[in-house]
């Protein structure tokens, strides 16, 4: 039985294989292909130009007429009056000290020579300061139009005064030691202790801070002794400082 079953394998396994040969020595029918030629391009020629018409000959034109006169514009018409113009407050600030620094109501402006405009009118504060130069300070009034203000830095000022009492041998009498450019001068009712002299006639004006006097001698004469109402030396001290500070000016500047 086996044996039966093995051989039946065997004749269909020759069978499938007759077959597969059999199909791979068949060829495929040969294909044919068809070319189809395309048409030509046509070229499409354009017709020829026509030649070209003789140019018309031109005709002669009349000659052009002479030009006219222009009439002469009339004169242009005279400027009408404009009003003044109107400046408002100014303020112009010169010294003799060249580059001098201002300042307006503690504002700084510029250097001198300098010209504000546009300001208001009214109380304004000033100051000018130069180097080397005592500072200068002024409450000055503004009105409108231009206001000037010429600073003289090296020009000697000198209005100093105090209350004092003059004390001599016998007794005191009070009165006001003052001081400016010319001098110095004692005023009071005393009319034998009154005096004027110039600073070229001094020959001692010291303060003496401990013992609270401010000695004065002209030159070849009297002496005098001041003492303050206070019973201090700080008023003399300050008068004695500002006296001297013009005194050094006047002889520098004789």
């Amino acid at each position: 039985m086996n044996r039966r079953l093995i051989a039946v394998g065997i004749a269909v396994i020759v069978t499938a294989l007759v077959l597969v040969f059999g199909l791979l020595r068949r060829q495929p029918p040969p294909v044919t292909v068809r070319v189809t030629p395309r048409p030509a391009a046509r070229v499409d020629v354009p017709p020829p130009r026509p030649a070209p018409e003789p140019p018309t000959p031109a005709r002669p034109t009349a000659p052009a007429p002479p030009p006219r006169a222009t009439p002469a514009p009339p004169p242009p018409p005279a400027p009408e009056p404009t009003a003044p113009v109107d400046t408002g407050t100014m303020l112009t600030v010169a010294s003799d000290v060249p580059g001098a620094s201002v300042f307006l109501d503690r504002e700084y402006v510029g250097t001198a020579p300098v010209t504000l405009r546009g300001l208001t009118s009214g109380s304004k504060q000033l100051n000018v300061t130069a180097a080397g130069q005592e500072g200068y300070s002024e409450r000055i009034t503004l009105t409108e139009g231009p206001n000037t203000v010429n600073v003289e830095f090296r020009k000697v000022r000198l209005d100093a005064s105090i209350p004092v009492i003059h004390r001599h041998g016998v007794g005191s009498c009070e009165g006001t030691l003052e001081a400016t450019v010319k001098g110095l001068a004692y005023r009071t009712s005393n009319k034998s202790d009154a005096f004027a002299i110039a600073f070229s006639d001094l020959e001692q004006f010291e303060v003496d801070y401990l013992k609270k006097n401010l000695r004065v001698k002209q030159r070849g004469g009297k002496t005098w002794n001041f003492t303050d109402h206070r019973d201090t030396a700080d008023g003399l001290f300050v008068f004695h400082r500002d006296v001297d500070v013009a005194k050094q000016k006047l002889s520098d500047n004789p």
